[in-house]
């Protein structure tokens, strides 16, 4: 089942690199009492992921901020190594992006959010989409019909969603 407006984020572990290799980020830390935008997308060094779904939050996050989000996390099924790598190569990281890694894809089947496409190489990747939590319930979310599109997930549509 799809997660849906009102429902509380699972429970989850992500993986970021740190200053020392792999870190282990729960979720729930990163909403317990916060204003989160997370969007999610098919995987790092994507076209479209590349090209319109990070640099559309890169270009937001100061209006994003401005509007009480405290703080904006990319998730992706990849490890936290090329999540790290692509944060630095996009400017993600520089811009205050967290880029974190859902190597087993766990957090994105546990929203519903899953989908495979063996001829591109992807399996258990993630729809793309964006969501608003308020201390880890959604209340905004914006899921693409198609995983090549970046429209309703971009940052633009989340910013006037709030």
């Amino acid at each position: 089942m799809t997660i849906s407006i009102g429902d509380k984020l699972p429970d989850a572990t992500l993986l970021q690199m740190g200053a020392n290799g792999p870190e282990a980020v729960e979720l729930s830390t990163k909403t317990k009492g916060r204003k989160v935008v997370i969007f999610g997308l098919p995987g790092a060094y994507t076209g479209v992921c590349s090209t319109a779904h990070v640099p559309s939050f890169i270009r937001t996050k100061d209006a994003l901020t401005a509007k009480g989000v405290d703080e904006v996390i990319c998730v992706s099924v990849n490890d936290p190594f090329v999540m790290g790598a692509w944060g630095e190569a996009t400017g993600a990281t520089a811009a205050g992006i967290a880029m974190l890694g859902d190597a087993d894809s766990a957090l994105t089947k546990a929203l519903g959010l899953d989908f495979s496409a063996p001829p591109a190489g992807l399996i258990d990747r993630s729809k793309r989409y964006a969501l608003v939590a308020e201390d880890g319930v959604v209340t905004v979310l914006q899921v693409e019909e198609n995983a090549g599109e970046c429209n309703i997930s971009a940052g633009e549509s989340v910013v006037d969603a709030l």
